[in-house]
């Protein structure tokens, strides 16, 4: 069991049940499936824009992951938004590549303009290209001159709670220092192991257990968030330390993690 003082909102997770809409990357949408079952929670990967209204109907909370973009995700990234909007159901967006690319970055910016979401999910440099400023994206990966550390934490907190301000919503900015705000408070998380960003998807499985979190706390976003993040951190270090009694490596860990989240 997981000691750490965010058990209530864990137990609410358990206790509901919520469905959580995923339209996420095809690359790790069965970790990020998986990731919210070991919460307690339900995944459901409808993609199909003509099914997206009943399954978003039935939904607690919907992830929003634009990791593989595509002309005809193009319907149903919007189309999933209108209806979360319409069914004032929260949305947890993860702009995956945001400042890496051109056609990503316009299409987030216009989406985040027309759309409300709960929470952006997003490495220092996807957050540092949605708030305007020229950012180092590498890929889908952080530059590490964007990194979150004791000299840039304050520039870097500034920055996270004016986007937050700007979209009415909360800012999950994560790195090896996580920095969580709703505009007003800020929350930094300085737990979790580095050998987590070398599996493919934790940060996508992170924005699953965020919506999942979300979902069963819908009025205690920011609560619900630094919950989340807090117990994917502390699982990462339960897992690694198991994976290295076991000599194991990379694969082990990510069996490991959704072994810890599905006994916390």
């Amino acid at each position: 069991m997981l000691e750490w003082d965010k058990q209530e909102l864990l137990q609410n997770v358990r206790e509901r049940h919520p469905l959580v809409e995923c339209l996420t990357n095809n690359v790790t949408v069965n970790d990020v499936a998986n990731v919210i079952l070991a919460c307690g929670a339900s995944p459901v990967m409808v993609t199909d824009p003509r099914e997206l209204e009943d399954f978003i109907g039935l939904a607690q909370a919907v992830d929003l992951n634009i990791g593989t973009m595509a002309p005809e995700l193009d319907l149903p990234f919007e189309k999933a938004l209108a209806v979360a909007q319409q069914l004032k159901k929260p949305v947890v967006l993860d702009p995956v590549g945001a400042g890496a690319a051109k056609c990503r970055t316009d299409m987030l910016l216009r989406l985040l303009e027309t759309y409300p979401v709960a929470v952006i999910r997003g490495n220092a440099s996807e957050i540092r290209a949605l708030s305007g400023e020229a950012g180092k994206t590498m890929g889908v990966d952080a530059s590490a001159g964007d990194a979150v550390n004791e000299e840039t934490l304050p520039a870097r907190a500034a920055m996270a709670s004016a986007l937050a301000r700007k979209h009415h919503c909360v800012v999950a900015m994560s790195g090896a220092w996580d920095v969580l705000t709703d505009g007003n408070r800020v929350v930094i998380c300085k737990r979790g192991v580095p050998q987590m960003s070398q599996i493919t998807g934790t940060g996508c499985m992170l924005t699953g257990l965020t919506a999942a979190f979300v979902g069963a706390n819908p009025q205690n976003v920011l609560e619900a968030t630094v919950a989340a993040t807090e117990m994917m951190c502390l699982c990462g270090e339960a897992a690694w330390q198991r994976t290295q009694s076991l000599h194991g490596g990379l694969g082990t860990l990510r069996v490991q993690l959704i072994d810890a989240l599905s006994l916390a």
